[in-house]
């Protein structure tokens, strides 16, 4: 267990703010957890957090921090892994394939730990961890108590799951989380750009191997998304909209070239991406906060900048594309 008072949160947050916290907790199993809740009990507000890749700190925490350290990986029966919270992401996406389970491939390099992945619905090149998901162990962090939540419990969607909804957030601290994947390697290639990447590599299809796939996904992010140990930032800081068909098709009357996605019937998804550069914000920056010049969904630290600095220019992009297209785009980035 490691316990600190007022330390900076730099190093538990992607985005490089230097934001302070009254007190941190850091533990090593449920136990331990439990332990430092009922000493914090009464003593105000806390927060739980995972790498800090989805968090955006306006200014000191005047509360708890609580950090997992729980860690491993057990194989507990054909195809269902049992990871800790703590565990990093990739670390555990590179094991898997070392050790012949698939699946996982195209979320390669998704910053952040698993803990977030089952909070987030994490998902990225046509994959999202809901797929894959069968529970996720917890603890309430109001009473102490654990309850594993099936996959259906969490109610998956794009980018949501019951710990995001108002009744359930901030509510519970992800212990472990089961993953089920498949001994048998089925590459899912229909999604941004891999199969031209895969060309332009001179990898034959009914060659490819999943650690080819993989490097291919690493490449891909690598070339569009900055990387937060060089330059501040949270990954992609807007969630993609998802609009009526009525909608969509009154836009592309005006945008033949718009990107799209179905997502149903009724349905479709927009790239926010897209709508930003549209606007012009592409590579622009508002002081010290900026919106990346490769990928126009990233919005970036460029050194010195605050919560605040990163807000306003999120409010900027938000009238600019609500202007322009008739669409309020949503954070997908939690404001703390």
């Amino acid at each position: 267990m490691n316990r600190r008072n007022d330390i900076s949160l730099l190093p538990y947050n992607t985005f490089g703010i230097d934001a302070k916290c009254r007190s941190f907790a850091e533990y090593d199993s449920p136990e331990e957890l439990g332990e430092i809740l009922k000493a914090w009990q009464g003593k105000g507000k806390m927060l739980h957090i995972g790498g800090g890749s989805n968090l955006l700190f306006l200014g000191d925490y005047d509360g708890l921090i609580l950090h997992s350290n729980i860690k491993g990986i057990k194989n507990t029966d054909d195809g269902l892994l049992r990871v800790g919270a703590a565990v990093v992401w990739d670390d555990f996406v590179a094991y898997t394939l070392e050790n012949g389970w698939y699946g996982l491939e195209n979320l390669s390099l998704i910053p952040g730990e698993v803990g977030a992945s089952a909070v987030q619905n994490i998902g990225a090149y046509g994959a999202e961890a809901a797929n894959f998901i069968e529970g996720v162990e917890c603890m309430n962090l109001t009473t102490g108590e654990r309850r594993t939540f099936t996959n259906a419990e969490c109610h998956y969607g794009y980018r949501q799951s019951i710990f995001k909804t108002p009744e359930e957030k901030g509510k519970w601290a992800v212990l472990y989380v089961n993953y089920r994947l498949s001994r048998t390697f089925v590459p899912q290639l229909d999604y941004g750009g891999i199969r031209a990447q895969l060309e332009r590599k001179g990898i034959a299809l009914d060659t490819l191997t999943a650690e080819q796939l993989r490097q291919t996904i690493i490449e891909l992010r690598q070339s569009k998304l900055p990387d937060p140990k060089v330059q501040g930032n949270a990954g992609s800081f807007f969630v993609n909209p998802v609009v009526s068909r009525q909608k969509y098709e009154a836009l592309v009357k005006e945008y033949p070239n718009m990107p799209h996605y179905e997502v149903s019937a009724e349905e479709v998804k927009i790239p926010a991406g897209w709508m930003i550069e549209q606007c012009g914000w592409k590579g622009r920056s508002l002081g010290n906060a900026a919106v990346h010049d490769k990928q126009a969904l990233v919005l970036v630290n460029k050194g010195g900048a605050t919560g605040q600095d990163i807000v306003r220019l999120c409010e900027t992009i938000q009238e600019a594309v609500r202007t322009k297209f008739g669409i309020q785009i949503h954070p997908e980035v939690n404001f703390i």
